[in-house]
């Protein structure tokens, strides 16, 4: 339980205690040892008593919130990934989301989800658009879990994603992209 109050993005806990603490405070704070547990009871409010000592496992398996968006994201906007081939564009466009998050979303061309007749030829606004699907997405299938799972994927991501409230059209291929993702980084980490 504890480590709810150290993964959690700063914004979240500056949030609950004070919008005014400075990032550098606020991760002071969570490497506290002795403020953990209060620090999530906190993030967590009742969903912690509700839960009592029934702590279900994390529903990422540890793996970080926001490269799972991004690796959906780029599934998800694979076609405009595919037509962006100039140097400069991909330079970008890495800078952004990663050459690994491209490259995923390249590999799985067939599973791409944005129409192929409007693709998004501006790197700087696909970087964006693939960020928000892409948490889109995660937030879409983190729906289907309980509230405490679903909370503790999201106190990891920061405030004002997507993931926080998808719309429709996400949860018809939120299954489908996030068990992509995951299976692929399970397969890493096997690998390493």
């Amino acid at each position: 339980m504890n480590d709810v109050a150290a993964l959690a993005h700063p914004t979240r806990l500056a949030a609950r205690l004070d919008p005014e603490l400075s990032a550098t405070t606020i991760v002071q704070l969570q490497k506290h040892p002795r403020l953990q547990s209060r620090l999530a009871e906190l993030l967590l409010d009742n969903e912690l008593h509700a839960s009592g000592s029934n702590w279900e496992p994390d529903l990422l398996g540890g793996r970080d919130p926001q490269r799972v968006a991004l690796l959906a994201g780029s599934v998800w906007h694979a076609r405009s990934l595919l037509k962006l081939v100039s140097k400069s564009d991909l330079a970008v466009l890495a800078e952004h989301i990663g050459a690994d998050a491209h490259a995923f979303g390249i590999r799985h061309l067939a599973d791409a989800i944005a129409l192929a007749n409007a693709p998004i030829a501006d790197p700087e606004q696909l970087a964006q658009q693939i960020n928000h699907d892409g948490h889109a997405c995660l937030g879409a299938w983190l729906n289907d879990s309980t509230a405490l799972g679903r909370k503790r994927v999201l106190l990891r991501l920061p405030l004002g994603t997507a993931a926080e409230s998808p719309s429709p059209e996400h949860s018809k291929a939120s299954g489908r992209l996030v068990s992509l993702v995951l299976t692929q980084l399970g397969a890493e980490n096997r690998a390493t």
